[in-house]
This record gives structure tokens, C-alpha cells and sequence, in this order.
């Protein structure tokens, strides 16, 4: 496969693939492998491949592990808050989780004007928006600037390959339900004022997050992942200030270098550089560190 064979060929020794031809009803996602198992659990293995622009770039050591140990200190910060999926760990890259009907959206809470994808707000803004996702914004913002509050920008999920689309909150209800889609907003942005208060007192901040959900036995529930490097932004408390950019804890580092080669984001994706994926790998590592308060086991 092409695309596996220009991943191995960025960095060696890392998890590239977990396709396991003796488990059932394998998928296989941009950076997980998952398996559905004939009594209702799922297996998910965070493989270490780097995805930015729905594309599948490279892969960055560690990532994998990264991403579940992450999520798993997640998932026990907020089970007061809101019950997840998990049933065991049994390997650092692998969850055993509740197979559940996934709620066919992607839940964005943002805290703070930035981004530079496609669904993200600040391109928008600074294209003379002043309405993203159905909520008004003040003129006069700056790029990292904090926003008036906190909000929830719902995206589609979109197919592998496919883009995410916009949404707004009455469209969200349309889509869901009235009663799923408040219950699923309100435990979103609950969630995310528990994160981003915890991560403060670590001296970092949460700038926006992708949570996901699901239904199971007529509960809405926290599934995937919660609060890692790939599907949350996280600053240096220290370096943040209006108008400027701190340096990144997650994989904005990885689509800054795609911007800057003028990559059209259209496949073939340009082979990131090794000093880029280090960098990565050692700001995943370090994030990981800050929130958990350990290293990786």
C-alpha cells in the first residue's frame, strides 16, 4: 500500500498498522484500527499515524500511546460528570470499550479565536465573518483572542476521505433529536469547562476540543477519545497572549509545516521532515507529562 509504505518511510519502529485478520468486523480509521466483537465490546488500537487535512502524513513514535494513556486519565478526570465507553486497557495503545450507537456528529467546544482548518473559526473571522456556526462574534477580535464565551461548534462526521461540514446548533436538534442534541451540547460544554479548569492548574491552556458520543441503553455517553493531542489544542499558559502564536502542544505544529509548503491539501501530501515529526513526538510526549503529572508507562 502506498500510503503505509511513505508512513514506514518517515520514521521507523513505530505502529503503523494493527489490522489483525482473526478478529472480526475490522475498520479502519485515519489513525485507529477498530473490531467489533460478537458480544458488543469494541477494540480500538491507536496506531502512532500522524493525520492533519483528513490525510494520513506520517507517523511520530509514541503517538498511539500517547493518545490512550491520555484519554484514559480523561475518561476517569470526568466519570462523575459523564459515563464513556471503557471497559478495560489491556495494553497501553488498546481500549476495550461498549460497542454503542455513535450520534453521527463531531461535538467542537471552542474557548478561544483560532484555527486554520476548514471547519475552524478563525479563518472565518478574519474573512470578515462575524457569525460562525449560528453565534455572533464582536468586531475587533484578534487571532488567539479569548472569546466572549465559551461555544459549541458542531460539525458533521464525515466519511474516511470526506470533510466534516458546519453546523449550527438548531440544525444539531434537526439532526439528533431535541432532547439527544441538548443533553449531548450541554455534557460537551460540562466536560470541557472540567478539562479546561484542570488544565489551568498546569499551566496550560485548553483552547478548543472534539468530543464524540454515543448512545447506549438510552444513555448518551463519551466515546473515542477525550482531551488528547490529536483532537484538542493546548497552549503554554505562560506564552499565550492576544495576537500572537503559543507554541502548540498538539499537531498544529504538524499543519503549520503543511501550510508553509503551500500544499494544496489535495493527496499525494507532502512527506513531512524528520526534525517536524520529532518535534511532535516530543510535544506529545510533553503534554502528556504536564496533564497526567507522569511519564509514559
Amino acid at each position: 500500500m502506498l500510503e503505509l509504505d511513505r508512513v514506514r518511510a518517515a520514521i521507523p519502529n513505530v505502529l503503523t498498522e494493527a489490522h489483525f485478520p482473526e478478529l472480526p468486523n475490522y475498520y479502519r480509521g485515519k489513525v485507529r484500527e477498530n473490531y467489533d466483537l460478537p458480544d458488543g465490546r469494541r477494540i480500538l488500537i491507536s496506531t502512532d499515524r500522524q493525520s492533519a487535512f483528513d490525510q494520513v502524513l506520517a507517523a511520530v513514535p509514541f503517538k498511539g500511546q500517547v493518545l490512550t494513556e491520555t484519554a484514559r486519565f480523561w475518561f476517569e478526570a470526568t466519570k462523575d460528570i459523564c459515563p464513556n465507553h471503557v471497559l478495560d486497557y489491556p495494553d497501553p495503545n488498546v481500549v476495550v470499550g461498549k460497542r454503542l450507537a455513535m450520534l453521527p456528529v463531531e461535538m467542537v467546544v471552542r474557548d478561544y479565536l483560532t484555527g486554520s482548518t476548514d471547519t475552524a473559526i478563525w479563518p472565518m473571522y478574519r474573512d470578515g465573518k462575524r457569525t460562525v456556526y449560528g453565534v455572533s462574534l464582536p468586531d475587533g477580535l484578534k487571532k488567539n483572542d479569548k472569546l466572549p464565551s465559551t461555544i459549541l461548534t458542531p460539525t458533521t462526521k464525515a466519511p474516511h476521505g470526506q470533510h466534516d461540514e458546519n453546523i449550527t446548533i438548531h440544525q444539531l436538534a434537526h439532526m439528533l433529536g431535541v432532547e439527544v442534541a441538548s443533553k449531548a451540547g450541554a455534557l460537551a460544554i460540562d466536560l470541557y469547562n472540567h478539562a479546561a479548569a484542570l488544565a489551568e492548574d498546569r499551566g496550560v491552556i485548553l483552547a478548543d476540543t472534539k468530543l464524540e458520543f454515543g448512545i447506549f441503553r438510552g444513555d448518551v455517553m463519551l466515546i473515542d477519545e477525550a482531551f488528547t493531542p490529536d483532537s484538542s489544542r493546548f497552549w503554554p499558559r505562560k506564552d499565550w497572549a492576544p495576537g500572537k502564536a503559543p507554541p502548540s502542544f498538539d499537531k498544529q505544529i504538524v499543519r503549520d509545516a503543511l501550510l508553509a509548503s503551500n500544499w494544496n491539501k489535495q493527496p499525494p501530501a507532502p512527506l513531512l521532515p524528520e526534525a517536524i515529526l520529532s518535534k511532535t513526538r516530543k510535544r506529545y510526549l510533553e503534554i502528556h507529562k504536564l496533564l497526567t503529572g507522569h511519564d509514559l508507562p
